[in-house]
């Protein structure tokens, strides 16, 4: 495959460190059921800007709602299409330079999803692109409802890095995150009514259970003693919740690229308890609140008057 990326400049453009790829005769995307030879990429996707991403298809459907009144589109709301909908994998939705794009739980499932992504960015030609995770996670001593921006995702030894086993080697690569993005991020989220936000560290697990210290689980082979040492520790090292999902995704947008963001919302506080018990509507709006601070920013981004309500 060809490719006319070198007749722009002062753009930045997203990186594939795979010198294989333009040598291939045809991408398929499978896990998105996009290809280079089925689809014209740079017509569809050539003019995003930004990308979301969340676990949930239902939550990034809903996101993709919400953008899409946001950004002013005219069209109806039964005009958004599953992009990815030849395959249940994944959704993708895409309003305007925004793309919606759910990734599953965990590491495995949001590096499938990276890897086609990034693939697809570049062959779109795209520029200047910025990625944000948005979801839920488990807070380390702050209130349930804060929003936690990431600065820096650190694995279960508290370290930022992620390690990526290659063939029969241990790769280990970096995790920081664009600081100046989550510093953009808090001032924004400082003019949203009643918004709870701050800067810290991510722990990203392999594990919901286990691997993040819960006694509620079908295992559980430590003390109730321990699990408090574990999270207490956690916080005095700057780490202020956790998830499955970041260290993955700080590695390989850095890689290639990608200005990217991590902003999730806390469920409960982990020193105080395992279980997740809050109400529908209170889980909905905390749910909520990584969306309407990506809105903002898009909408800022774009020039677009704040009509956030």
């Amino acid at each position: 495959m060809s490719s006319d990326r070198n007749t722009y400049v002062g753009k930045r453009f997203v990186h594939v460190k795979n010198p294989y790829l333009d040598s291939m005769d045809e991408d398929i995307l499978y896990h998105l059921d996009l290809g280079t030879k089925t689809h014209d990429l740079p017509a569809i996707f050539g003019d995003v800007k930004f990308v979301c991403v969340g676990g949930s298809p239902n939550r990034m459907k809903a996101f993709a709602l919400f953008m899409q009144k946001e950004l002013r589109l005219e069209e109806s709301r039964e005009d958004i299409k599953d992009i990815c909908a030849g395959t249940d994998r994944y959704c993708m939705y895409k309003i305007g330079p925004v793309l919606s794009i759910s990734h599953g739980m965990g590491i495995p499932s949001i590096s499938i999803m990276l890897h086609e992504l990034i693939k697809l960015l570049y062959h779109a030609q795209c520029c200047d692109v910025t990625i944000i995770r948005i979801g839920t996670s488990g807070g380390i001593g702050i209130t349930p409802g804060s929003v936690v921006i990431t600065d820096t995702a650190v694995d279960s030894f508290f370290k930022p890095r992620f390690e990526q086993i290659i063939l029969d080697n241990i790769v280990t690569r970096s995790t920081e995150l664009d600081k100046a993005l989550a510093e953009e991020l808090l001032n924004y989220s400082k003019e949203i009514p009643n918004f709870p936000a701050l800067i810290g560290h991510t722990m990203c697990t392999y594990d919901f259970y286990e691997g993040q210290g819960r006694l509620d689980g079908a295992l559980c082979s430590f003390s109730r003693e321990k699990k408090v040492d574990y999270l207490k520790r956690a916080y005095e090292a700057g780490i202020r919740n956790i998830e499955m999902e970041s260290t993955a995704f700080a590695a390989m947008c850095r890689l290639c690229g990608l200005r990217a963001a991590v902003v999730c919302v806390t469920l409960l506080d982990r020193l105080e308890c395992d279980q997740i018990n809050l109400t529908h509507d209170v889980l909905e709006e905390f749910q909520q609140r990584p969306q309407l601070l990506v809105s903002k920013f898009i909408k800022q981004r774009l020039g677009l008057q704040d009509q956030t309500s």
